[in-house]
């Protein structure tokens, strides 16, 4: 199992530029471009690198600052969403890294921030550490679908993430409007899995296709009975009428086999759900898989009626790019 140095690294990274998240303004990113903080993967050193700049770095950096004041970058989100939690991730950033951070927020509903919006502060001034993780808890239940980033004076960042539950307007939404229900844009979120160890499981519900094996969702090879699963809260309860489950990139490493299971969850804790899952009805009877294929199955879908949670099982083990849960909200 992958390990989370936060209880919030389980929630959806909302700064994901696979979500389409971007950088509107920036003060200065003279040596590192700043849409560089929202790069789903790792940070990376490249030893002996320059570019007409200066050094390439795997981050958003600026340049020395010789007058007063601050550096800050106005973010849109992918997915407007309450944030939970924050890391601030100075990787490879050594002597030239901001020695503090804040982060301000808004949401609009429509556009973007003008000189009029309102600014709440979400993270007040933290002091940073060069080539290190800040990981920092974040108490507001309110969405936001902006950010104004903040470094003191100015500085190198590799990484920005933003962990949250995503919002959306439920009310706008049509009687007969079919919507991907666990889509990370519309909120879903994946839970629990057995295992993830080559890839996250929150990668099933991104937007697009997968981008490589890299971009999906893979556990180790399985050495004792059983088999793997993940388990997924949709964005809203619904009745699911078709299901995708796609195994583009995965080879000689999809799974044999997949069934669904589902139910509608009421209370409890998302730690709880685990156990429960034992005990959910069939949604999709086993189905066999093939490789680097999308799948789609609809008369195959047992009718449940209205469900919020659901769990994959794949069997013995393997990989899934992603997984689309299509239905009707239920109102």
């Amino acid at each position: 199992m992958k390990s989370y140095a936060a209880p919030f690294e389980k929630y959806v990274n909302l700064a994901d530029a696979r979500l389409g998240t971007k950088a509107l303004s920036v003060t200065d990113d003279w040596f590192a471009d700043v849409n560089r903080l929202f790069q789903p993967t790792p940070a990376v050193w490249k030893e002996g690198v320059f570019d007409d700049n200066g050094k390439w770095m795997d981050g958003w950096e600026s340049r020395r600052k010789r007058f007063e004041g601050y550096d800050h970058a106005v973010i849109r989100l992918g997915v407007p969403g309450s944030i939970k939690g924050v890391d601030i991730d100075t990787s490879f950033f050594t002597g030239n890294f901001p020695p503090s951070a804040s982060l301000e927020a808004c949401y609009l509903a429509d556009g973007d921030p003008d000189d009029s919006t309102v600014w709440t502060e979400i993270l007040p001034a933290v002091e940073l550490q060069g080539n290190s993780h800040h990981y920092h808890e974040i108490r507001v239940d309110q969405p936001f679908s902006h950010l104004r980033f903040n470094i003191y004076p100015d500085g190198g960042v590799a990484r920005l993430r933003v962990h949250g539950i995503p919002f959306r307007d439920w009310s706008s939404v049509g009687d007969n409007e079919q919507l991907d229900l666990a889509s990370a844009l519309n909120g879903g979120r994946a839970l629990a899995c057995s295992d993830e160890h080559f890839g996250r499981m929150s990668n099933i519900l991104n937007p697009g296709r997968g981008i490589n094996m890299g971009d999906g969702w893979e556990t180790a090879r399985r050495r004792t009975p059983g088999n793997d699963w993940v388990i997924v809260a949709l964005g809203h309860p619904g009745e699911i009428e078709r299901i995708v489950v796609d195994t583009l990139h995965f080879k000689g490493n999809y799974p044999d086999s997949c069934s669904i299971q589902a139910a509608y969850v009421k209370g409890g804790t998302d730690s709880q759900i685990e156990t429960q899952s034992l005990f959910w009805r069939e949604l999709l009877p086993s189905q066999k898989l093939e490789m680097h294929a999308e799948h789609e199955f609809s008369e195959q879908i047992a009718k449940l009626g209205p469900i919020t949670h659901v769990r994959l099982n794949i069997f013995p083990d393997g990989g899934v790019s992603r997984l689309r849960l299509f239905g009707n909200v239920a109102k």
